[in-house]
């Protein structure tokens, strides 16, 4: 039997139920709400999340053990019915505890507490089941394929007929490469932006400029792939690349890296501005008084009290720049090499997952597996640049009064 019907009898049932418990309250009081320890529409949210509540955790067990049991069709007819049954004796349940001394907030706030540490849990068990899945499909792969030639090759050539060399270190040189580039662009350009937004732009430039530079970051990284492929690998192989003698292809580390660099920007700026605001006034008049110019103060006062801040949004930008995929497929290649030109076609470590997943491949093959080694290998670079970011944060933070 088919979910849907039980999820309409709960949703009735919680507008019933609310309505019926705020009645009650009312009739219950005598017309006199101060008699009352809670308030009608107190009650009435209480009977909503004591309505809804249990039968939607019901259904997530219950969707979470037909997945366990590898349970196909229709549920049983019981499910719903139990369902339904759940949600029935919330409403009744919620009516008749409806008096002047329940405490109907202190329940519904109840509600919501649970509510809040059941969506923090899902959270946490989400991390942990990627961080596992991973981990399994890894070990599988380092059972066909030696974890030396792994992490210590130089090599990448995928052969899904055998004998292919799986080194990573190609892969890694390309994404610390493209992701260097990009932030080399992205931070003195987001920082200076922060600074002037903070501590010269008047409040009319502020209104403009700042949500001007936050459009970027809702940009599709689609379209930042786009704009790398059909724009700026053209210009930087005609002007750049070709005359110097650096190569004739439009997609190079740099294309990727100045695009990825665009996208960037937002994630500096608008992190910095906020920990440069967050300096006191008091640190800024105290310098201008002893007569250090306003450039002096900010080079001084401002940018050393927030640099922890500062360094720790750089770090979530590095984080952010070596997870990127779209622009890089579109704007750097798929060439795994090892090279100082910036000019060159290369690639990284996301575009490798993705390439060694798609098609019709042998998902028990090295060659397939081997991208969960490469996805396992980019969690923990990314999950450390955090862990780095969050400690300079908290360590250095400065706390003003």
């Amino acid at each position: 039997m088919s979910l849907t019907l039980p999820l309409l009898v709960i949703i009735v049932l919680a507008i019933v139920g609310s309505f019926l418990a705020r009645r009650r309250a009312l009739s219950v009081s005598g017309g006199d709400i101060r008699h009352l320890a809670s308030l009608p529409k107190q009650h009435g949210l209480n009977a909503i999340l004591s309505t809804v509540v249990p039968p939607l955790l019901a259904i997530i067990a219950w969707l979470m053990a037909a997945r366990i049991m590898e349970y196909r069709g229709a549920a049983p007819l019981w499910v719903p019915l139990a369902i339904m049954a759940l949600a029935v004796a919330g409403v009744v349940l919620s009516v008749v505890k409806v008096s002047n001394t329940f405490r109907a907030r202190t329940a519904s706030e109840t509600w919501i507490k649970g509510l809040l540490i059941g969506a923090s849990t899902i959270a946490i068990l989400t991390t942990v089941g990627i961080v596992f899945s991973m981990l399994f499909e890894t070990i599988s792969f380092f059972r066909q394929y030696p974890w030396t030639e792994f992490f210590f090759s130089t090599n990448w050539s995928p052969n899904f007929r055998g004998n292919s060399d799986l080194g990573i270190i190609p892969l890694l040189w390309g994404t610390l490469y493209i992701s260097f580039i990009a932030l080399a662009f992205a931070v003195p350009t987001g920082l200076f932006a922060a600074i002037y937004l903070s501590e010269y732009a008047g409040p009319r430039i502020r209104g403009i400029v700042k949500p001007a530079i936050e459009i970027l970051a809702g940009i599709p990284t689609i379209v930042y792939g786009l704009f790398a492929l059909t724009t700026v690998g053209p210009f930087l192989r005609d002007y750049f690349a070709q005359p110097m003698g650096f190569g004739d292809s439009a997609s190079s580390v740099m294309t990727a890296g100045l695009v990825m660099g665009i996208m960037l920007i937002p994630f500096v700026s608008s992190l910095s501005d906020d920990i440069i605001n967050a300096v006191p006034q008091s640190m800024r008049d105290g310098s201008l008084g002893l007569g250090a110019t306003k450039s002096e103060t900010i080079r001084q006062v401002v940018v050393p009290a927030a640099l922890p801040g500062i360094v720790g949004a750089v770090l979530l930008a590095a984080s952010r720049a070596i997870g990127e995929t779209m622009i890089v497929v579109l704007g750097a290649g798929a060439a795994a090499r090892i090279s100082l030109n910036p000019f060159e076609a290369m690639t990284t470590v996301t575009v490798k997952i993705v390439s060694q997943l798609t098609g019709d491949t042998d998902f028990a093959s090295p060659e397939t597996l081997v991208a969960f080694a490469l996805g396992l290998t980019l969690f923990v670079i990314t999950l450390g640049l955090n862990v780095l970011a969050l400690y300079i944060v908290r360590r250095y933070r400065e706390q003003y009064e």
